[in-house]
C-alpha cells in the first residue's frame, strides 16, 4: 500500500449547483441563504451519487444531538394546510405507511413524509459510482429481501403491486450465485498478522475438508488439533442431561464459553467464528448464546443430545430469524433476492408509486436505471410529498383530532398540523420527541440498542486479482472489515454487473464494530463499539479498507493507488434493529411472540400518533418494516 490519500477525479459532482457564471454553492447553502424556496429541492441535488461518508452522514444528526443535549427551537407555522398524514423518517417502513395509508383512504389524501437525511431510503439507500461515463451501483444499507418464501401476504402483496415479480427475477438471474463458482473461484478466509501472528490467504476455506484447510492456517499445530477435534469429536459434553436440559444450559451459554470452558479448545480457535454471525447481529460468540451456533450447523455439538426446535418456531416472524427456529426453515423456498443497488429498489419503487412524475417507469428492472427528479418530491401540488434535511423535533396533540409536528431544516423551526402521525424512525428518538408517551412505554422504546456497521463500495478498475487469487469473496475475522466479496452477478434490465475480469466493479466491503474479550453483552458492545465508529474519520476507514486489499490481494496484482477508483463508505451508528436472544435477553421474547416484549410494549399507539418501524419488530428485516407499516395505519384506522 503506497499512500492512504487518493484523488476523486473520477467522483461525480452531484452536490453543487450553478447560480450565476463562475459560481457553485451546495443546495443547502442556497437553502440558507433565501436563494430557493424553503422546501423546494434546488436543480443539480442527487444524493446517491455523492462519495466519501454517507449513511450517517454530517447534517443529518447535528441537530438531535443537540435536541438531546437540551437545546430547544421556537417552531413557526408553514402556512400549509392540514395533512391527512405525516409520516415522520423515510424509510421503507415509513414509505411503506404512507403507501398503506393512500390505499386506504384513497390517492387524493394528503401525506408528508419529513426525513432527517438528505435522501429517502433510510437505511435502504443506493450509492452511484461513475467512470468514463458508466453507472455503478451498490447498496448504500439493507442488501437483500431475505427469505422471500417466508414473507406475510402483507410484505409480499406491496413487492408485487410495486412490479417485483419473484419468479421472473430467479429466471433471469439464475447464475448470479454460480457465475463465479464457475469460474473456479470459491470463498477464503485471510488470517491476520495481529490476530493469528502471520497473514495468510487460505483459498476455499471451509469448502475444502477442515483438516486440509487449517493446515494452511497460521494457527501452531495445538490450536489445529483442536480446530479438527471440534470438527470430529462427537462426544457428549454433557453426560446425564436430556434435550431440554441440553438446550436451556446452550441457552444461557455464549459460543465461546461453550469452546473454551466445556470443548476446551485453544482461545483462538474462537476467533475463527468471530465474524459468522457479524451480518446478522454484528458482534462475535462472545455474545451470542451457544444454541445459536448449533442450531445454525456450527461445529461441537454432534455428541450432545438434542433435538431439533419445531419447524413452525416462529414461522411468522419477519427474516430468517438467524438462529431462532430451525435451520432447515430459514433457508426454505426462494434464495434470498439482491438488486444492484440493495433494497434502494424497492424504495424506489415506493417513491414512484406514491409521487409518479418523480420517476419514469413501470417495473422493477427499468427503476434500476432511471434518473429520479429530487425536484419533484416536495411540490406543494404532490397529494404526497417528501421533506428532505428535516429533523422532527416535537409531536403533540393540539386537540383530539389534529397532530402539530415540529421540524428543524437549516437550523430554522417550522411546524406543521395534521389529522394523524405516524412515526417510523428509530425507536431510541421517540421519546425524546413525543413527550406524550408513557413512561412505561418510553422505557421499552429504549431498551433495544441499535447495532453499528459499515457498508462499503470500492469501485476498482478491474477484478483480475481476484481471479488471480482464486477467490470471489473473502472473511477475515480479525478485522474490522470483516466482510469482502466481488457483486453479485446480476441482471436488471439495462444494468448487468461486468462479467469480464478486466472491467470496473463494485467491491461490497461490510465493517462491524463489536467488542470482544471484555465481558460485555450484545447491548453493551454496541454501545463501545459505536464510539469506536464515531470516533474514527473517513481517512481511518479509508486507510482500512486499502490495508485489507492490499494485504489479500497484494501480492496478486492489487495495487490500490492504481485500482481504486471511488469509495463510499455508508457509516450506520444505529445499524441493525436489536433482536432478542437468552443469553441476555428473556427465553421468552427469543422464542415467542409475547406481547410483553419490548418492542410490542413500545408500539403501542397513542392517539393519532402511531409507531412503524423495524424496532417495532424487534427484527432488522425488510419485512419487519414492512408489517409493521401496515398495522400502525391500521391502528389509525381503529382510531378515527
Amino acid at each position: 500500500m503506497k499512500n492512504k490519500n487518493f484523488s476523486r477525479r473520477d467522483f461525480l459532482n452531484g452536490c453543487a449547483i450553478s447560480l450565476a457564471a463562475g459560481t457553485a454553492i451546495s443546495p443547502m447553502e442556497a437553502i440558507a441563504q433565501g436563494l430557493v424556496d424553503q422546501n423546494a429541492i434546488p436543480p443539480g441535488y442527487y444524493p446517491p451519487s455523492l462519495q466519501g461518508l454517507r449513511g450517517s452522514h454530517a447534517g443529518s444528526f447535528e441537530v438531535a444531538h443537540g435536541f438531546r443535549d437540551g437545546q430547544t427551537w421556537q417552531a413557526a407555522d408553514t402556512g400549509e394546510r392540514e395533512f391527512d398524514l405525516v409520516v415522520v423518517g423515510g424509510g421503507i417502513s415509513g414509505l411503506a405507511a404512507a403507501y398503506f395509508y393512500r390505499k386506504q383512504h384513497g390517492p387524493d389524501s394528503r401525506i408528508l413524509i419529513l426525513d432527517n437525511h438528505d435522501d429517502f431510503g433510510g437505511h435502504a439507500k443506493r450509492n452511484e459510482l461513475w467512470h468514463e461515463g458508466r453507472m455503478y451501483l451498490v447498496n448504500g444499507g439493507t442488501l437483500n429481501v431475505e427469505a422471500p418464501s417466508q414473507y406475510s401476504t402483507v410484505s409480499a402483496g406491496l413487492l408485487w403491486e410495486l412490479g417485483i415479480d419473484r419468479t421472473r427475477y430467479f429466471e433471469k438471474n439464475r447464475d448470479m450465485f454460480s457465475f463465479y463458482r464457475d469460474l473456479g473461484l470459491r470463498s477464503s478466509m485471510f488470517f491476520d498478522e495481529e490476530t493469528f501472528g502471520a497473514d495468510k490467504l487460505v483459498v476455499g476455506y471451509g469448502a475444502s475438508s477442515i483438516s486440509e484447510s487449517i493446515a494452511q492456517s497460521p494457527l501452531d499445530d495445538k490450536a489445529k488439533q483442536d480446530v479438527i477435534k471440534l470438527y470430529s469429536t462427537k462426544e457428549n459434553y454433557f453426560p446425564g442431561l436430556d434435550a431440554d436440559e441440553t438446550r436451556k444450559r446452550l441457552n444461557h451459554m455464549s459460543y465461546h464459553d461453550y469452546l473454551v470452558n466445556v470443548v476446551q479448545v485453544d482461545p483462538i480457535v474462537v476467533k475463527l467464528f468471530q465474524a459468522s454471525f457479524h451480518g446478522s447481529f454484528v458482534v462475535g460468540p462472545d455474545a451470542i448464546p451457544a444454541i445459536y451456533f448449533r442450531d445454525s450447523g456450527f461445529p461441537g455439538f454432534a455428541g450432545l443430545t438434542l433435538e431439533d426446535l419445531p419447524r413452525n418456531l416462529l414461522a411468522h416472524e419477519p427474516g430468517g430469524q438467524h438462529g431462532r427456529e430451525n435451520a432447515a426453515r430459514a433457508n426454505a423456498g426462494d434464495p434470498d433476492m439482491y438488486f444492484p443497488d440493495g433494497n434502494a429498489t424497492i424504495t424506489r419503487l415506493l417513491v414512484r408509486s406514491l409521487i409518479p412524475s418523480s420517476i419514469p417507469g413501470n417495473d422493477m428492472e427499468d427503476v434500476v436505471t432511471a434518473a429520479l427528479n429530487y425536484q419533484q418530491l416536495d411540490k406543494p401540488t404532490n397529494a404526497c410529498q417528501i421533506r428532505l434535511n428535516s429533523f422532527v423535533s416535537d409531536v403533540r396533540h393540539a386537540n383530539d383530532n389534529q397532530v402539530v409536528t415540529s421540524y428543524v431544516r437549516d437550523n430554522q423551526a417550522y411546524s406543521i398540523k395534521s389529522k394523524n402521525v405516524i412515526l417510523a424512525c428509530w425507536n431510541t428518538v421517540i421519546p425524546y420527541i413525543c413527550p406524550e408517551i408513557p413512561d412505561t412505554q418510553k422505557e421499552a422504546l429504549a431498551y433495544g440498542v441499535k447495532s453499528p456497521l459499515m457498508y462499503t463500495g470500492v469501485l476498482v478498475s478491474n477484478w483480475m486479482p481476484f481471479l488471480n487469487a482464486g477467490i470471489s469473496g473473502v472473511t477475515a475475522p480479525g478485522k474490522t472489515f470483516s466482510r469482502t466479496s466481488l457483486q453479485a452477478a446480476l441482471t436488471m434490465g439495462d444494468y448487468q454487473t461486468n462479467r469480464d475480469p478486466r472491467d470496473p466493479i463494485v467491491l461490497r466491503m461490510s465493517a462491524y464494530f463489536d467488542a470482544p474479550d471484555q465481558g460485555l453483552n450484545r447491548r453493551e458492545q454496541h454501545l463501545l463499539g459505536r464510539n469506536d465508529m464515531l470516533n474514527s474519520s473517513f481517512d481511518d476507514f479509508e486507510y482500512m479498507i486499502r490495508d485489507k486489499l492490499s494485504r489479500v490481494l497484494g501480492s496478486h496484482g492489487f495495487d490500490d493507488e492504481r485500482d481504486i477508483l471511488g469509495i463510499t463508505v455508508n457509516r450506520w451508528p444505529h445499524g441493525y434493529t436489536y433482536s432478542y436472544n437468552p443469553l441476555s435477553d428473556s427465553e421468552e421474547w427469543a422464542y415467542t411472540t409475547s406481547d410483553s416484549r419490548p418492542c410490542v410494549v413500545g408500539r403501542q399507539r397513542v392517539g393519532r400518533i402511531s409507531i412503524a418501524n423495524a424496532d417495532a419488530s424487534a427484527s432488522p428485516h425488510t419485512d419487519g418494516s414492512i408489517n409493521e407499516a401496515y398495522r400502525a395505519v391500521n391502528e389509525l384506522l381503529e382510531s378515527s
